[in-house]
Formats: structure tokens, sequence, C-alpha cells
């Protein structure tokens, strides 16, 4: 079943297109991989996803409902939560303060602050941040900002999760546990998206993978397919990676 898809997707700033006639879909318990150089439309995709841009032109749809034009928290009480490349968590607040403000403006039909606040317990959990959750969001490293990110995401109670470069700036520790993570959320029945310049790690959690270059999708298929793909050799993974 299609979850999300977006239909000629164009979004042009002034007379640069960011994005050109991008056309993909979003399957329902996968993981779709968003790879490409730098300044190839990626975050402007999310942001066109999540109503942060409305698109020039196009359409996007979620659950099978044309969301396009809808304001951001319209967007994220209907299921789709993303994480920022760069974390924005409020950095004057703690972890678990946080995640209340992200579960009482999320979809979560709980009510009760028992409810809320034994969510917030179980996400802390899961990602191993309960024995944080009264430090500021400030004073975290980065690896722990960014499941802060994710754990704030979480808290809207997301059927589609979109994450940006979660794994930017990790140790080859750090990376294997958040990739751990985010195959987890997906055995848990939340459908990621996901962009990520880390190519090993990218390419083993996918079960597809969408290329951008310019603004313009130039591939689209499983990961051993888009490794073996001449234009996206050329345009962004190099023969290096291609001789593996």
């Amino acid at each position: 079943m299609v979850l999300l898809e977006g239909i000629r997707i164009t979004k042009r700033f002034g007379g640069l297109f960011a994005l050109r006639d991008v056309d993909f879909c979003v399957y329902e318990g996968e993981i779709l991989g968003l790879i490409g150089p730098n300044g190839a439309g990626k975050t402007t995709l999310f942001n066109v996803v999540t109503g942060e841009y409305p698109p020039t032109s196009g359409t996007v749809k979620f659950d099978g409902v044309d969301i396009t034009g809808f304001k951001p928290y319209e967007i994220c009480k209907r299921g789709i939560a993303r994480t920022f490349q760069i974390p924005k968590p409020f950095s004057q607040m703690t972890v678990y303060e946080n995640l209340i403000g992200a579960s009482i403006f999320g979809r979560s039909k709980s009510k009760k602050s028992s409810n809320i606040l034994s969510e917030i317990d179980h996400i802390l959990d899961r990602l191993s941040l309960a024995n944080k959750k009264w430090v500021l969001a400030s004073e975290l490293p980065l690896y722990e900002q960014r499941l802060l990110e994710i754990a704030r995401a979480l808290a809207t109670k997301p059927k589609l999760l979109l994450l940006d470069e979660v794994m930017a700036g990790l140790n080859p520790k750090e990376t294997i546990q958040a990739s751990s993570i985010i195959q987890q959320l997906r055995e848990d029945g939340i459908t990621i998206f996901m962009i990520e310049h880390n190519m090993r790690a990218i390419m083993k959690l996918s079960d597809r993978v969408l290329v951008l270059n310019q603004g313009m999708k130039i591939a689209e298929g499983k990961p051993e397919e888009i490794s073996k793909n001449t234009a996206v050799i050329e345009a962004y993974l190099g023969e290096a990676y291609a001789r593996g």
C-alpha cells in the first residue's frame, strides 16, 4: 500500500529549480532511502512533504489524502514527523520537557497526563535516554542530540518518519547503534523515509533507494541496482564505490 506519494513535485526559488517534476512513493512498512550530492534537493523534498515549503506545482498525498498546501502542524497531526539535519531541540528545556511538548503537539489521542508521561518514558527507554531525562538539551553530546531528535518525532506518534542525516558526524560505533534503532522502528510498524550520506548504512538499511541530482530524479530501485547504475555512479557514488 502506498502511504506517501509525490506527483510531479516542483519547487522553484525565483529562477532556480530546487526540484523539477519529481515523482516518488513510499510504501507502508518500508525504509526508502534518499541520496544524492549536496544541493540535489533532498532536504527541499522533505520540506515540501512536511509543509514547510509549498510546492510550486505538483501534489503530495498521504494515506490517500491530498495534503498539498497543508500547514506543518496539520501534517504532523495526520502522522508525519521528521528530524532535522542540524538538531533543533528547545535547548534550554530538559530532554523530558522536549518530549512532553512534542507529544501534546502530535497526533496522540491520549489526553490523560499519566498516559502521555508513560509513552514518553517508553520512548526514552528504547532510545537509551532515560538517564538524561532531566538534562538540558543543550548539554547533550551530538549523538544524544540526534537521539533526542528521533525521540521528539516519535512522541508525536507518527505513521511515517522522515530522517534527515541522523548519522552525520557519528563515529562507527554510534552509526551501528543508530542503524539498529532505525531497524527496530521499522519492525515496530513505522514507515521510514531517510536522507543519508553514509552509503554503507543506507544501502544496508533501505528496501529501495531514490536518487536526486540537480533537483531531478535520476534513479530509483533496490540498493544493489542503484549501486550499479551508471548515472548514479557518475553523479554521486563515484567509480571507487562501484568497485567496492
